[in-house]
């Protein structure tokens, strides 16, 4: 049998909250790494801090210009086009 506590907590309908909060750390955490590790502005040794401002435009472009943002470059802003069509044009079948 379960302590009290854990039947408290772990409920069914928790579950869903446990989830999205999950998400949004794991989301937070990989932004986290993605800064400290290629950031060209984030500097974690000393070495690197005490270099001050960089002017390295190059690095900060392959930073800024991630796969994913070029691959959603030419595309519609749109997350569902097909509904999206469906409702703005009611011609269109």
């Amino acid at each position: 049998m379960a302590p009290p506590t854990v039947n408290r907590w772990v409920r069914p309908e928790v579950l869903p909250l446990f989830a999205a909060v999950s998400v949004a750390v794991g989301i937070c955490g990989f932004q986290l790494v993605r800064n400290l590790c290629i950031n060209p502005e984030v500097r974690v040794n000393k070495e690197g801090r005490t270099a001050g401002v960089l002017e390295n435009y190059a690095e900060g472009e392959r930073y800024a210009e991630h796969g994913l943002r070029k691959l959603v470059r030419n595309r519609a802003p749109e997350i569902m086009p097909g509904v999206n069509s469906f409702f703005t044009n009611p011609y269109a079948k």
